[in-house]
């Protein structure tokens, strides 16, 4: 259905062995929308980022994907339907170039030269940094670059919803700025996007919704300017820029 979720969750139980970390997680994400998921360090946002990526087993609950049914489903077969994870740290290949570890987001995907230049094209159109350092290693990139060439290498996996874990952790304002922009650019083309992020002014204001996580469990929901005005939110999360 054109309005159903991209990715639903229902009763989401997972964590790592006999560890759980996440209990009855219940999210959707719309179509065509910035969704944020916002919490404290240890909230279980990146295992539930995790889980989504078919990168830890879930023990229970319901994951959908386009309203089929794909709980248990390995990392492969989620990314084959276009649920993309730029991971937190992002782990780029240090000793390749820049346009190598952007070619190996497409390393699953069977396609021409020409369409893989043109998605090329589009990544250097949407981060030109990149353009200019297409053959330097990618480990003597700034923080800022590195991360921009971890979205790029996102984005050439094709995705139909992009997941991006941490997205301003350790840059400078600026560089947050600019990537946020970039965001938007490509939501502004229909693109999904699914955005944890601690730097909860950042992740509100771009947003169109917005989960709350604390203790592995979903504890709000709603849109981003309404979470941002919410005197509860402003006083757990934002207290300390009230002073």
């Amino acid at each position: 259905m054109a309005d159903s979720p991209i990715v639903e969750l229902q009763g989401l139980c997972a964590g790592y062995g006999e560890i759980q970390v996440l209990w009855g997680i219940d999210i959707a994400v719309r179509r065509g929308e910035i969704t944020a998921l916002i919490g404290s360090n240890g909230a279980g946002k990146t295992t539930l980022m995790r889980a989504l990526s078919g990168l830890i087993p879930t023990q229970g609950g319901i994951y959908f994907a386009d309203d089929k049914d794909v709980t248990g489903d390995r990392a492969a077969q989620i990314l084959a339907r276009g649920i993309v994870h730029v991971p937190e740290g992002r782990r780029l290949f240090g000793a390749m170039s820049v346009e190598d570890n952007l070619l190996m987001g497409a390393y699953s995907r069977k396609v021409s030269r020409g369409e893989l230049n043109r998605d090329l094209d589009r990544v250097y159109g949407t981060f030109p940094k990149l353009c200019d350092r297409r053959h330097q290693a990618a480990a003597t990139l700034s923080g800022g670059e590195q991360q921009m060439c971890a979205i790029g290498r996102g984005l050439m996996s094709a995705p139909r919803l992009l997941m991006i874990d941490e997205l301003s952790l350790g840059l400078s304002p600026l560089l947050v700025e600019q990537l946020v922009a970039a965001l938007r650019a490509l939501n502004a083309e229909g693109m999904s996007i699914l955005l944890v992020e601690q730097d909860v002014i950042t992740a509100l204001d771009l947003c169109h919704s917005a989960f709350i996580m604390d203790m592995g469990r979903i504890v709000r929901h709603g849109e981003g300017a309404q979470l941002l005005a919410d005197p509860i939110i402003r006083d757990a999360y934002l207290g300390v820029l009230e002073t």
